[in-house]
């Protein structure tokens, strides 16, 4: 797809565009053809890794965008954007107004101006369907423009407003993460975290996205340990695995009499090798705390 451009709007908002016949650089400020008019954003990717964000997306038009980079922005249309950005506070609480008077259970989360001015995007949460007909009429008359409503979940609402993380950082969604996706509570399982949701969930009060991160890390480690609660033969008999600690590398056992001991994963690999081998119990292997051990060091 030849001279794909992905332009960012405000917040996460971002569309895929033609280039053909405009020279860009990411970073430039461009003005684009939007519905019904022009808007201007910042070019964020071109060429092929504007192709592999547009195919990741899932949004990719084909065969090619319908809509085009018109050209550069000069440095009074970047200005005038940044004024229209500015009364897009008092946009909402006006918003927010005329929602309460018709009795809607809806938030406005967020108000977003077209550059010339021609639409107003309002975005806005809600637990139910909400039919807004009669509300979008009104906030026409309001603000005299072309009124669109995007319903959002409490995930895009995080992303829109920002914030700061538990990790004492900004948001993923809001700086860099290209696209939400869904988070289980198995993630969290398998990393053997907290299953308290005050420690595991974000801003948005869901799953946080940063619990996908490293589990592909922690499935591979897990590889190499035996499972919980499997039962080994040792140079000590039949012992069960009851817990593990992967980036220590450590296996904590527990034989037939309640007795605990801990293993390197490279000490029990030699010791269930021995005993395949035919080796007597209780044979060489690594010290541990055995009661017997401790008897033998005390009363030699």
């Amino acid at each position: 797809m030849a001279g794909l451009a992905e332009v960012r709007f405000k917040g996460v908002r971002k569309e895929y565009f033609s280039s053909a016949g405009v020279s860009l650089k990411p970073g430039d400020m461009v003005v684009v053809e939007a519905p019904r008019g022009e808007d201007l954003g910042e070019v964020t990717a071109l060429g092929s890794l504007a192709e592999r964000k547009c195919s990741a997306s899932g949004g990719c038009p084909t065969p090619e965008p319908e809509r085009r980079v018109l050209r550069l922005a000069e440095p009074a249309e970047v200005a005038r954007l940044r004024e229209l950005r500015k009364g897009e506070e008092e946009v909402c609480r006006q918003a927010r107004e005329v929602v309460n008077r018709h009795n809607l259970k809806m938030k406005i989360t967020e108000a977003e101006w077209q550059f010339d001015g021609k639409r107003l995007i309002l975005y806005f949460t809600a637990e139910r369907r909400v039919d807004f007909r009669d509300l979008v009429r009104d906030l026409a008359r309001t603000f005299r423009t072309r009124i669109e409503l995007r319903q959002i979940g409490v995930r895009d609402e995080a992303a829109l407003l920002g914030g700061v993380g538990r990790c004492g950082r900004e948001l993923c969604c809001a700086t860099w993460l290209p696209e939400l996706k869904p988070v289980s509570l198995q993630l969290a399982k398998d990393q053997r975290l907290s299953l308290n949701p005050a420690q595991i969930s974000g801003c948005c009060g869901r799953l946080m996205c940063c619990l996908m991160y490293e589990h592909q890390n922690y499935v591979e480690a897990r590889r190499r340990f035996p499972r919980e609660g499997k039962t080994l033969r040792t140079l000590r008999g039949q012992e069960k695995v009851v817990a593990l600690d992967i980036w220590g590398e450590r296996i904590t056992l527990k034989d037939e009499e309640g007795n605990r001991r801990i293993l390197t994963l490279e000490e029990l690999k030699a010791e269930v090798a021995g005993a395949s081998r035919g080796e007597p119990a209780g044979g060489p292997g690594p010290k541990t705390d055995h009661p017997k051990d401790r008897e033998r060091r005390e009363h030699p």
